[in-house]
């Protein structure tokens, strides 16, 4: 095979850190869906596929082409959860912390902080499989928590935001548990059919 067929991986390219910081929430929540896909989905989708198949012709057979897609589909789902859940590193935001590393802000930190204008705001700062914008959940990668991270209590730090720079305030800084919204079968799953 020629060199330019071959692939190498990058580990120090943008946006795909060597490490996986993850909660123990967030970690079961990768492992209860990987457990969903292998158990129930991708053998209620072989069955579909099975049947289909023996229908006959298998060109234009609908079912069979959408169930051997949807297979494809579980299975690199099933690819990329093995690999997030082995590269996981597990931080317990509980975990009592001493020193520097209790008065600033890491990963698992719950900070409260305001902008320029007074606003407050309040984010807890997780792994990328953990992002929950409804819950004020943000990557330790995205530029909020980049600008949040070695802060300590009135400290000021800069955001670096596509849509300008911004001046943050850090209020307090603590770690506490973060509730992460557990796996849920998805609706219109082939299993709960």
């Amino acid at each position: 095979m020629r060199k330019g067929f071959t692939r190498n991986p990058k580990p120090d390219a943008p946006g795909t850190p060597g490490k996986n910081y993850i909660t123990p929430a967030g970690l079961q929540r990768l492992k209860d869906e990987r457990h969903f896909l292998l158990t129930r989905e991708r053998p209620a989708v072989t069955g579909v596929v099975a049947w289909a198949a023996s229908n006959g012709d298998r060109s234009e057979n609908a079912d069979y082409q959408y169930g051997k897609r949807r297979l494809r589909q579980i299975d690199s789902r099933i690819r990329f959860l093995t690999k997030r859940i082995e590269a996981a590193e597990v931080v317990d935001p509980e975990t009592p912390r001493r020193g520097q590393a209790a008065a600033r802000a890491y990963f698992g930190a719950t900070v409260r902080f305001e902008n320029a204008e007074g606003t407050e705001r309040v984010v807890s700062i997780v792994g990328a499989d953990e992002v929950d914008l409804e819950r004020n959940h943000i990557s330790w990668l995205s530029p909020l928590g980049r600008a949040l991270m070695k802060s300590a209590e009135g400290d000021t730090v800069l955001l670096q935001a596509p849509g300008g720079t911004a001046s943050l305030t850090v209020l307090e800084i603590c770690y506490q548990r973060i509730a992460v919204e557990p796996f849920r079968e998805p609706v219109g799953a082939e299993s709960s059919r």
